[in-house]
């Protein structure tokens, strides 16, 4: 124990301080590196979110002792990575976040004793208008929604009834297609009772009419419909050729424009034709009748006697005349084929092609490295026109046109592998990226601490403390190391003080009489007074190193 006291004590007030700030430094470094290692990898949990939405989450994240992080004025909520999908199926139960809107556990939260139908219908359409817009806010290009409906009641004894309307802000991702917005109106429409597609409104957030919902009828519907029919026809034959030249002349060395024209015609033909050789008798009827006349006698003269019954006979025996006759009537029926077709033609029909297809030739790479680019032959370019109109449906009948044209790209497209491959060892996300270069800059902090502020403050620390320099003139004396006449590297001896013989002779005769080894005495004396005055200088201008060194000799006289 008394020697670790003797060791400090030796150090000085000084060189303790430097040392514990060095060791307050270095434990400060290793505890940062720890905890930055050990502090969780956060990430956005929900952005974009309002502040009654942002305070419920944070609430919500507090009761389950989730470690959490806020960022862009309250709008974003970061949690540790691995906890991002149970905690949003944990927010997702408890109806967290709402965007703002409230839902049909508007009902739940309220008392139905007692309040009015008014309340009742203005707690319906609030309903109303929070759920569509959860449900608009869930699609991919929709940021937010706020939805407004304006839902008439019909009045009594009124024959007229409005009909509802609604108008939706959206928050977008870009910009929206054609067939998203009717998408939009059509979700709506199909919502409330009685509202249609042509009476919803939207706009945007930067006050772009993307909708109007003035209910001009189903014209307008026809057309967005047929121009979204024609942009994906195109779409569809332009990927086609695509995809097959890419196996052809490589992946982005072909590029490929198709202009169709669609017969938006709808059209209804219902024909009826009698063919005259399908004759078939259906039925056939047989009449045949018998007439019998019988002229009078007499001349021809009639009389009482002629009309009386029974007097045919007489007559006729009298010279009388008679007629018989017969008559057949055959009737046939024959049933003759007919057919009726009805042909109905739908619109979106192509009614004529035009494509346009440029290829880029061949590149070759001699052996210094240098690229030589070849056109194609007109062999390859008929085989390409070829491959192009069985891939299209190529008609000469509707005047379809095709092009194919070899030509140098301004930029040389790179071959790549076709498909993905599998993520290999060094394939990192941009998060291990950001993690890594956090890390990095992390150790240089640490290492430039340790290097640049902590080992200099050690160096310094730890130096030996320099002895005190004297004059060569006062290293005097051979005492051994330690001995009670030595003062570090100075030794001193008793000076003689007094010399024997008579001191009424004069100074110089007396020197001369004296042996040498007086004279060198005398002279060693008045040396060694001069080191006592210089040590004495020194020592008052150097405390602590005195201090120092009279614990020295104390420590080694004990």
């Amino acid at each position: 124990m008394n020697e670790v006291l003797q060791f400090f004590n030796r150090l000085g007030l000084a060189r303790l301080a430097a040392m514990g700030m060095v060791a307050l430094l270095t434990l400060g470094v290793i505890a940062f590196l720890v905890m930055r290692a050990s502090t969780p990898q956060l990430a956005p949990l929900y952005s974009g979110l309002s502040f009654e939405d942002s305070a419920a989450i944070i609430k919500e994240l507090q009761t389950q002792n989730v470690p959490y992080e806020l960022r862009g004025d309250g709008d974003t909520v970061l949690v540790p990575r691995d906890q991002i999908t149970q905690l949003r199926m944990a927010l997702a139960e408890n109806g967290l976040p709402n965007r703002g809107q409230v839902g049909y556990e508007i009902f739940d939260q309220q008392s139905t004793l007692g309040s009015t139908s008014f309340v009742q219908n203005i707690n319906n359409v609030r309903a109303l208008e929070g759920e569509l817009a959860r449900t608009i806010s869930s699609l991919a290009r929709i940021k937010s929604a706020r939805v407004h409906l304006v839902l008439p009641e019909r009045a009594l004894f009124s024959r007229e009834q409005k009909d509802p309307t609604a108008s939706i802000v959206v928050s977008v991702r870009g910009e929206l297609a054609g067939g998203e917005i009717r998408a939009i109106q059509h979700l709506v429409a199909s919502a409330i009772e009685g509202l249609t597609p042509t009476r919803v409104s939207i706009v945007d957030d930067s006050g772009r009419l993307l909708a109007s919902g003035a209910g001009n009828g189903p014209d307008d519907v026809a057309a967005g419909e047929a121009e979204e029919r024609q942009l994906a026809v195109e779409t569809r034959l332009t990927q086609r050729v695509e995809d097959m030249l890419a196996n052809i002349v490589g992946s982005g060395r072909a590029r490929v424009q198709v202009s169709a024209e669609l017969d938006m015609n709808r059209l209804t033909k219902t024909s009826e034709t009698f063919d005259p050789n399908g004759q078939v008798a259906r039925s056939t009827q047989t009449r045949e009748l018998a007439n019998t006349s019988q002229g009078p006698g007499d001349g021809g003269q009639v009389s009482v006697a002629n009309e009386l019954p029974g007097a045919s006979g007489a007559g006729t025996a009298n010279g009388g005349t008679s007629e018989e006759g017969s008559t057949t009537e055959e009737t046939t029926n024959f049933e003759i084929s007919k057919v009726t077709q009805t042909e109905m033609t739908e619109a979106g029909s192509v009614k004529r092609l035009s494509i346009a297809v440029v290829v880029d030739g061949v590149y070759t790479t001699d052996a210094s490295g240098q690229s030589t680019y070849t056109p194609r032959d007109q062999v390859q370019l008929e085989q390409i026109t070829a491959l192009v109109k069985s891939a299209v449906g190529f008609s000469d009948a509707r005047g379809d046109q095709i092009q194919v044209t070899n030509l140098q790209f301004a930029d040389r497209p790179e071959l790549t592998a076709q498909g993905t491959a599998a993520p290999g060892l060094f394939d990192f996300t941009r998060d291990d990226l950001m993690n890594m270069a956090q890390m990095a800059v992390t150790v240089l902090i640490g290492l430039a601490l340790i290097f640049f502020i902590m080992r200099p403050l050690l160096k310094r620390v730890m130096a030996p403390e320099a002895p005190l320099s004297l004059p060569q003139s006062a290293e005097i004396g051979t005492a051994g190391a330690g001995g009670p006449g030595q003062f570090g590297s100075v030794t001193i001896t008793s000076p003689i003080q007094q010399l024997p013989g008579n001191s009424s002779y004069p100074e110089d005769e007396l020197e001369k009489g004296l042996p040498d080894w007086v004279r060198n005495a005398k002279s060693m004396g008045e040396q060694q007074i001069q080191t006592m005055k210089t040590v004495g200088g020194l020592i008052e201008e150097n405390p602590k190193q005195a201090a120092l060194i009279v614990r020295d000799w104390l420590s080694n006289a004990t």
